[in-house]
């Protein structure tokens, strides 16, 4: 079966040359020479859409000549697809047409393959059940070549024979009627259409939209097609006729006007309908015209002319000349209906608010790709985009300036590729080890080794745009702290050395934490509490985890002593030292017993146990001591059942005297409170034993992790009033619990 594009070559090339040729002889002149280079070349090969190469070359050189392109750019289309046939494709085509075609060839065969690679291992990825490694999503894989279209294009030219080349291989599909390969048609609306929009291609861009959109969905395209009441040429001759009758109007009333027709496409028609859930019926600017007048007067003469000719639509008026867009953009928006009661949309602004609105903050792209969530005025900013205003001017000086190399060099980032033709986004400057770390944490902690292009380099090697970098590594290991010495070049990017210092950090940590564990695993050696979940300890001292408690005291940040008193081991037998007298009321003339009443034995020395301090009415115990009277434990004290199993014979029923209170006694006692740590928690806890008159004669506090241990010995007169002030305490903001040791 004879292929469609097997008769192109004869009936393309022809005009191509011969309108060139009139007006840029010299350049033409390459033109020619660069067709008969290639013809041999390709005439009998075929590209891997079925397409025949030269035809291809042909279109596209067509292409470019509509686009603006110099007859240079033109001459490169043939050369782009000779490199792949030549044993040194940049030696020869330099010899025989200079660098400047040479590397222009060179930068475009790489990213045509680049491309195919990438989209290659998209499609691959999407029909395995288990993606690749180290793929990324489709959006940012989607970013990522859009910025690699801008990366790789030290020449302008490299872009715009890619939009141009693109754009022939859908119309070849469109024309034979194909299967177009997914992939193919996806990359081409989310890649090259905002592309060719962003650089101003208009015609371009709205063609590649059309035509990616009918192969991607085409019920869809079929059914907004039919809803259409005109076919496309008809619509747009309907337009170029309104916009003629238009300028002819506004010039007979004397406005100076320049009217241009804005003819919607099927792509842009659904997403608009998307963007704004319209149904079909709502789109009024399905036709549309834009009138450019000098002044900002002139542009509400123009809006009255239109609307005493045509009937306005109520509700669809917007005057951002007035009240401008977020993002400086400026305009009249009005929707008419004509004499048979069709829509139309007309925009009014002046050459400074549309050259701003194409080219300036507010860029046309920006206001166009705000995707499927409506047109919110998304303004064009940053530095990329400051580059894409570059790339716009380079495209207006690409005629003057073709026979010079023009180049515009994105030097703060470089994309390289994974074996899986996954694309990587590094800084300028980035080393096979800043590839690593950027792929994986754990690959690059494990490097050893890298290839670039196949070919084994050193690890501190510097990678260029488009290379494929493969990375060699051991089972196990860690990084080198070499690598974090600036001097010897191996770590460009921020990222990488943070994970290195991280890997670092991370090792220490392990060692300070080993050495904390065995200090609190030794600990509870010597207090016999083996058995204690560590888990739980660490909780009771206000920790996350174990962990984070092995990791303070490792640091010689916590005391042991703090976990000893957690533990509550208990205590030696009182000795002279524990026994602690009564303490007496400041006023004189109180009783010397301190109103204790020792059962039977009325003349014997009676003393309170410092371990538990007991204070009426609390159920008390007496212990016969070696010489120093009884000392007065509260029934449940640990030390009292200690001293009990081994001399129980020394036990002796006391009870408090039925004076104590009377007297004004009073009896120091201990309370611990637990409560996060803030400002002012010491201060408000004080206040509440004031005001409740109880006297605080000691404090101790101890801050961790946020959580505030305190202890405090207070004087009372008897432990049933203080219940009722712990519940007071145990209010306060903060304050976990409030209870008598």
């Amino acid at each position: 079966m004879k292929s469609l594009s097997a008769e192109l070559p004869a009936q393309s090339a022809a005009p191509v040359l011969e309108a060139t040729a009139r007006g840029l002889p010299d350049q033409a002149g390459a033109l020619v020479r660069a067709r008969a280079f290639a013809e041999p070349l390709l005439a009998a090969e075929m590209l891997d859409t079925g397409e025949n190469v030269l035809a291809h070359a042909d279109a596209v050189a067509g292409i470019l000549r509509n686009m603006g392109g110099s007859a240079a750019m033109q001459a490169a289309s043939y050369l782009v697809y000779a490199c792949d046939h030549l044993n040194k494709p940049h030696e020869v085509i330099a010899k025989a047409f200079g660098d400047t075609f040479a590397d222009l060839a060179m930068e475009t065969t790489k990213l045509v393959r680049v491309q195919r690679m990438a989209r290659l291992a998209q499609q691959s990825a999407s029909r395995s059940a288990t993606p690749i490694p180290m793929a990324q999503t489709a959006a940012a894989q989607t970013e990522s070549v859009r910025k690699m279209l801008l990366a790789f294009s030290r020449d302008l030219r490299v872009v715009m024979l890619r939009l141009a080349s693109r754009l022939q291989t859908l119309r070849y599909y469109a024309a034979t009627k194909l299967p177009v390969p997914a992939g193919l048609a996806a990359e081409a609306l989310h890649v090259f259409a905002p592309l060719a929009n962003r650089l101003g291609i208009w015609e371009v861009k709205w063609e590649i939209e059309d035509l990616s959109f009918r192969f991607l969905e085409p019920d869809t395209y079929r059914q907004v097609a039919k809803l259409l009441d005109e076919k496309r040429v008809e619509r747009e001759a309907y337009v170029e006729q309104l916009r003629t009758q238009l300028a002819t109007d506004l010039a007979a009333q004397g406005i100076h006007a320049k009217v241009q027709g804005r003819p919607k496409h099927i792509y842009s028609i659904v997403k608009k309908m998307r963007g704004k859930s319209l149904g079909f019926d709502q789109v009024y600017d399905i036709r549309a015209l834009r009138i450019v007048v000098p002044t900002v007067p002139d542009c509400y003469s123009a809006l009255g002319w239109v609307h005493s000719q045509f009937v306005p639509v109520s509700d669809e008026f917007d005057d951002y000349i007035a009240k401008p867009k977020a993002n400086g953009y400026q305009s009249l928006h009005t929707v008419v209906r004509d004499s048979s009661g069709q829509p139309v949309e007309v925009q009014v602004r002046t050459q400074a608010m549309h050259d701003h609105a194409e080219h300036g903050v507010a860029a046309h792209w920006a206001y166009k790709e705000a995707g499927t969530k409506g047109y919110a005025g998304v303004s064009a900013s940053g530095e990329y985009d400051a580059k894409i205003a570059v790339l716009r001017q380079l495209l207006a000086w690409e005629r003057d300036l073709s026979g010079t190399q023009d180049s515009v060099v994105l030097d703060d980032r470089i994309y390289v590729l994974t074996p899986d033709a996954a694309i990587v986004e590094l800084p300028q400057g980035a080393t096979t080890v800043d590839f690593a770390y950027s792929v994986h944490t754990n690959l690059g902690h494990r490097c050893r080794g890298a290839k670039v292009d196949g070919a084994m380099v050193p690890l501190h090697t510097p990678l260029k745009n488009g290379q494929t970098v493969e990375v060699t590594t051991v089972k196990e290991g860690g990084p080198s702290r070499d690598w974090l010495n600036p001097e010897l070049g191996f770590l460009v990017s921020h990222r990488a050395r943070a994970k290195v210092r991280a890997w670092f950090n991370a090792l220490a940590m392990g060692e300070t934490v080993a050495k904390g564990r065995e200090a609190v695993e030794k600990l509870l050696q010597r207090e016999g509490k083996t058995s204690t979940k560590l888990e739980d300890l660490a909780s009771q001292l206000g920790f996350n985890s174990a962990e984070d408690l092995f990791e303070v005291v490792g640091k010689d940040e916590f005391s042991l002593r703090n976990i000893e008193i957690v533990l509550r081991p208990p205590e030696p037998l009182p000795s002279e030292d524990d026994l602690v007298l009564l303490k007496k009321p400041r006023a004189a003339g109180n009783s010397g017993k301190g109103g204790v009443l020792v059962v039977g034995v009325d003349s014997l020395m009676t003393q309170l146990a410092k371990c538990c301090k007991p204070a009426p009415p609390d159920a008390i115990c007496g212990f016969v001591t070696r010489g120093k009277g009884v000392s007065v434990h509260r029934a449940d004290c640990s030390n009292l059942r200690n001293m009990v199993t081994r001399s129980g014979d020394r036990v002796i029923d006391v009870e408090w005297g039925g004076a104590t209170a009377s007297k004004g006694n009073v009896y120091p006692v201990d309370v611990a409170v637990e409560a996060t740590d803030r400002q002012g928690l010491l201060r408000d806890i004080s206040e509440v034993f004031t005001k409740e008159k109880m006297n605080v004669i000691g404090v101790q506090t101890q801050s961790v992790k946020g959580i505030a241990w305190m202890t405090f010995t207070v004087e009372v007169t008897e432990s049933g009033r203080l219940n009722k002030v712990l519940g007071v305490v145990a209010e306060l903001a903060g304050v976990r619990s409030a209870r008598r040791r």
